[in-house]
């Protein structure tokens, strides 16, 4: 259960980085709901998975996961660079997760 919460306020932090996206580009209401939202629903879901896994590994798995996340959709729907600098640094968070939520 704990790591369906990560893996659900890690999508909730990637729906608040594209309302934070779309806010910076047009002030409406709804993306600022999207953005406050996103994030909000994410924090809440992380502080929740607390009750099952270790807050450090719980807590690394969730940025690794929502930062990997918003560097993709940003690349794929939003046209940011493909560089390969930035691939190896994706493949290292990747790497660098796998390899903690094995230990814990």
């Amino acid at each position: 259960m704990g790591w369906f919460l990560v893996l659900l306020a890690a999508i909730s932090e990637i729906i608040g980085v594209v309302g934070l996206r779309f806010y910076s580009q047009e002030k409406t209401i709804r993306n600022l709901l999207i953005y406050v939202g996103g994030f909000g629903m994410s924090f809440v879901l992380l502080y929740a998975s607390f009750n099952y896994l270790q807050l450090s590994i719980a807590y690394v798995v969730w940025i690794g996961i929502g930062t990997v996340g918003a560097v993709l959709v940003n690349i794929i729907f939003f046209g940011e660079s493909k560089n390969l600098t930035r691939i190896i640094s994706i493949i290292a968070i990747i790497i660098g997760v796998a390899g903690l939520k094995a230990i814990s």
